[in-house]
């Protein structure tokens, strides 16, 4: 994506099922939970640049001896100074004899996440600060064990306004205003009227001390309190959370818009944003990595008892496509192909401008999350140039006419070409992100190989997406245009992005996308700005109404024009016109069809189609288009 962009959050969850000893001998360290928790969140690093958190929760701790922790810390590095940090702990635990390694239960004594239970959180903030209180894991505390609750995920709420009304209706004091705040607050409410029921029954059948807590522990029903929690909430989200008495669930939304992955072995639960992450560090297979079913919960008591649990009935499954066009590692078996899919799907637009001329064509890619969609290309271009030859050679032999000449010139010749034509300077990336005069440096982030392209030839670069096209306009367009090529083609692997994110992604000002643009500077072209105003009054008139009963206005200006319309006004608004280049730009975005065709397990589209899966997701695009035409800046949730 060459567009600088916010989006899902990553999680991770470790739930050691064996005493410590039996990981000190298996694996060689009584640390392995911590171990593997750390490994889970580095794999999913892409996942989180503004912040990191962890939390722990000891099984079992003695009277007066604490039993849940976390560390969070901000920015890109927060994973790495949180880990340093407890591993400096550990150390000096290790050297003044406290900790003795040789003795596991030291370890899980006395480091605060030698427990059992882990969970990890990487965050990329769409709402609320930037600084370490906004990182999760979230922290609920009380004295009784039940009522403590951690809370981390990858989620945004739509209705987190109504969901802090109704906190303040049953008397809350609700000082923060962000969906994570509220969803712990809504769990914790019904955790503690969990709590008391089972106090008040327990008690009554003349149980004390320890006892009762012994037993509310084995029967809370985390289910029960999840239902009551997420009856109402809108939007997008797979959370952790971890109970003070150890019980541990993942929750996804009835949608399955964000996604969560689990596996069982012998000696550990684990979960992750990512089946990759799992694969590689649990050691396991991709048919071992499962699904959290969407509307479900993974609960897994504190006793080792777990169970799929079905929390809010589900919905029409539309789990997030840009998790596979960009977000999530490209090593993933499933995400792998589909990626080369939809660098396969963009050939028939793509042959049809260079006319098949090969030998006046390169093909590339920018940026280099890209590269997979391009080899898909490649590999389609030339798979299709394979049949061309050898169609005309079972031609010409049955004629006799084969020679040299033709050899050459049609058989040996006119293969697509592919070449790594613009480079990234990683260190220079990470400078000027520190500065104010960020676009003016962005010019150099890449730099062109000299020679790969000739004047006079077509250049097709592959792109992920476009969501702004502001960095294409001011950097990327100059910088492919260096050598002078006759026409550069941008292939987006996704469609145009026509309409507000609500779900996790930060695109929720439509102002800013490239293809609202043009359509606007369309509509403003073609003497159709009423429509502009009559959608903004439409608008208007229905904003008080329920969002289960809103309608998409903003539709029928897109409806005004058609694609291959909107695609021509893009180019013409990102050409690089502070550029001596006086060749021809063209873009060619993904369709939808081929969209679902090489996606076919991830149907999430609206912000290209504008069909939101939630009625929450209406009324955020309503109040988008609002903003832009007052000309509001800022998220629309």
């Amino acid at each position: 994506m060459s567009d600088s962009l916010r989006h899902e959050c990553g999680i991770a969850l470790v739930r050691l099922t064996k005493d410590t000893k039996w990981y000190q001998e298996k694996y060689g360290s009584a640390l392995h939970g911590f171990n593997q928790l750390f490994l889970l969140m580095e794999k999913q690093h892409n996942r989180g640049q503004d912040g990191a958190g962890i939390g722990g929760i000891k099984i079992g701790a003695e009277n007066g001896e604490a039993f849940l922790f976390r560390d969070r810390e901000i920015g890109s590095q927060g994973l790495t100074q949180i880990f340093s940090r407890q591993i400096k702990i550990y150390s000096d635990l290790v050297r003044d004899g406290v900790v003795i390694p040789e003795f596991p239960e030291t370890i899980k004594r006395h480091f605060d996440y030698g427990g059992e239970v882990l969970m990890g959180h990487l965050r990329y903030g769409t709402s609320g600060n930037f600084d370490t209180g906004s990182c999760h894991p979230y922290a609920r505390k009380s004295i009784w064990p039940t009522r403590n609750l951690l809370i981390a995920g990858n989620f945004n709420l739509t209705n987190t306004q109504s969901l802090n009304t109704a906190l303040t209706d049953r008397g809350a004091h609700v000082i923060y205003s962000t969906d994570t705040q509220s969803i712990l607050e809504e769990v914790g409410f019904w955790l503690d009227e969990e709590h008391d029921r089972l106090f008040k029954a327990f008690r009554d059948q003349g149980l004390e001390g320890a006892d009762v807590q012994r037993e509310i522990s084995k029967h809370i029903d985390v289910g029960n309190v999840l239902r009551k929690a997420s009856k109402n909430w809108d939007g997008g989200y797979a959370i952790v959370g971890v109970v003070g008495n150890g019980d541990s669930f993942v929750l996804r939304d009835p949608n399955g818009i964000r996604p969560a992955w689990y596996v069982k072995t012998e000696d550990v639960f684990a979960v992750a944003s990512e089946r990759v992450a799992l694969m590689s560090i649990i050691g396991v297979q991709q048919s071992d990595v499962k699904e959290v079913p969407p509307g479900s919960a993974l609960i897994i008591k504190a006793d080792g008892r777990h169970t799929i649990e079905a929390i809010q009935p589900p919905g029409v499954k539309s789990s997030c496509s840009f998790e596979h066009i960009y977000f999530s590692r490209g090593n993933d078996p499933e995400i792998y192909a589909e990626r080369k899919a939809l660098g396969a799907t963009l050939a028939n637009d793509i042959l049809e401008l260079i006319g098949q001329d090969h030998d006046h064509a390169v093909f590339s890619y920018i940026p280099n999350t890209a590269e997979i969609a391009w080899y898909g290309l490649m590999e389609e271009l030339r798979r299709r140039r394979r049949v061309q030859v050898r169609s005309k050679l079972t031609e010409a032999l049955r004629a006799g006419t084969l020679d040299e000449n033709m050899l050459d010139k049609f058989i040996l010749g006119g293969w697509p070409r592919g070449e790594k034509v613009a480079h990234k300077d990683v260190k220079l990336r990470t400078f000027i992100s520190q500065e104010k005069n960020r676009m003016q440096l962005a010019s150099h982030v890449y730099d062109i190989s000299y020679g790969t392209v000739r004047e006079g030839d077509t250049l097709v670069c592959v792109d992920d997406s476009i969501v702004r096209g502001t960095t294409l306009k001011q950097s990327i367009l100059k910088i492919l245009a260096r050598p002078n090529p006759k026409r550069i083609v941008i292939a987006s692997t996704a469609p145009q992005i026509r309409y507000p994110d609500c779900y996790g992604i930060d695109m929720s000002e439509m102002g800013k996308f490239l293809a609202f643009q043009a359509v606007v500077a369309l509509c403003k072209e073609k003497g159709k700005q009423d429509l502009l105003r009559e959608v903004y009054e439409d608008c208007v008139a229905q904003a008080k109404n329920p969002p289960a009963v809103m309608k998409n206005h903003v539709k029928r200006i897109y409806d005004a024009f058609t694609l291959q319309e909107v695609s021509v006004k893009a180019a013409e608004l990102v050409f690089p016109t502070k550029s001596n280049w006086k060749g021809d730009l063209i873009i060619v975005f993904q369709k939808i069809e081929s969209l679902h065709k090489a996606c076919p397990n991830s149907s999430g589209d609206w912000y290209f189609t504008g069909n939101y899966p939630t009625p929450g997701g209406y009324e955020v695009l309503n109040r988008a288009y609002i903003n832009f035409w007052e000309k509001k800046e800022g998220r629309s949730y």
